[in-house]
C-alpha cells in the first residue's frame, strides 16, 4: 500500500508550533497549490487547493525556524484523515498532510537565509537535518 503526498505551493500563513504533553513539537502552517488550465471555451482558469500540513519533532521545529507566509515549499509526506464533532454537535472533517520533508523553493534576497547554502534552495527530512540543494537546482525553471 502506498499514501503519498507531494506538493509544491506558497505557504498561507506563517508556521504555528506547539507541544504535545509528552514534549513532542508539532508545527502547523497551511500550503496553496494552483492549478492552472484552459476549458473548452478558452478562456484561461486558475483554482487554488488549500492543505493543511503537519510537521512533527526536529523537523517540526525548522519550519517554525525557517518557514514564513508567501514562501514557496515543496512538502513530501503522507496524508491523514481526521473526524471530530464540534461544539454544534456537527460532524467536522479534516485532511492532512503529515510532512516527513520540507524543501525550500525560494531563492533568498542576499544569499544564506533559510539555512541552506547562500542563494540554494533547501531541504529539510523528518530528522531536521539539511539535505542539500533540490532537485532540480534551478527552481525558477519549473512550470508552476
Amino acid at each position: 500500500m502506498l499514501n503519498k503526498m507531494l506538493v509544491i505551493g506558497n505557504v498561507g500563513r506563517d508556521p504555528e508550533m506547539r507541544y504535545t504533553p509528552s514534549g513532542s513539537a508539532v508545527t502547523s502552517f497551511s500550503l496553496a497549490v494552483n492549478r492552472r488550465y484552459t476549458p473548452q471555451n478558452g478562456e484561461p482558469q486558475e483554482e487554488t487547493e488549500w492543505f493543511d500540513v503537519t510537521a512533527w519533532n526536529r523537523l517540526a521545529e525548522t519550519c517554525n525556524n525557517y518557514v514564513t507566509r508567501g514562501m514557496k515549499v515543496y512538502v513530501e509526506g503522507r496524508l491523514r484523515s481526521r473526524s471530530w464533532v464540534g461544539q454544534d454537535g456537527q460532524t467536522r472533517f479534516r485532511n492532512e498532510i503529515v510532512a516527513n520533508t520540507v524543501t525550500f523553493l525560494n531563492r533568498p534576497q542576499g544569499g544564506g537565509g533559510y539555512g541552506g547554502p547562500p542563494g540554494e534552495p533547501g531541504g529539510y527530512g523528518a530528522d531536521g537535518e539539511y539535505g542539500g540543494p533540490a532537485e532540480p537546482s534551478d527552481a525558477d525553471d519549473l512550470p508552476w
